[in-house]
């Protein structure tokens, strides 16, 4: 009789926690699956650690990247900061990070992140806002580099 009851509440327990585990399956965050698919699709491209919702990257190309998700006016974002002239290499890092975070063309990202960075100067100042294939880039530059922040809308 006791063999059974034990045979029985084990079979029970079982159950209860197949049934929970099914209920809620583990979900990876988006930025998580997005730094994820950056590393595996650029080359040299590292993740190196998450903090609240941003995840942080590297790249020999640019100073810092990270890959942000759920602000209060963005639903993900990607920034990278570079020298003050940036190269080829950073405008093609940019783009590809972009078009893959944001499944845009590369192309579209590419021309949009250049535009945005190459407006910077005497006539226009050091922060430049624009709106590009429904993606909104904001350019900022000091003494000693520029930086690119790409969003879209929490509606779009």
């Amino acid at each position: 009789m006791i063999s059974r009851l034990n045979v029985r509440g084990a079979i029970l327990v079982a159950a209860i926690t197949s049934l929970v585990t099914l209920a809620s399956p583990a979900r990876a965050d988006r930025c998580d699956d997005s730094a994820k698919e950056l590393s595996n699709q650029i080359d040299r491209l590292k993740v190196n650690f998450r903090a609240a919702n941003v995840v942080y990257l590297s790249h020999p190309a640019a100073k810092e990247l990270s890959v942000g998700c759920r602000g209060d006016k963005y639903s993900i974002e990607l920034y990278a900061k570079g020298d003050r002239k940036p190269t080829p290499e950073f405008f093609a890092l940019v783009g590809s990070m972009a078009a893959i975070v944001f499944t845009v063309t590369k192309d579209d990202t590419t021309t949009g992140a250049t535009r945005c960075l190459k407006r910077m100067g005497l006539l226009r100042g050091d922060k430049i806002s624009m709106r590009y294939r429904r993606l909104n880039m904001e350019c900022t530059r000091t003494k000693a580099d520029a930086s690119i922040a790409i969003t879209r809308g929490k509606d779009e």
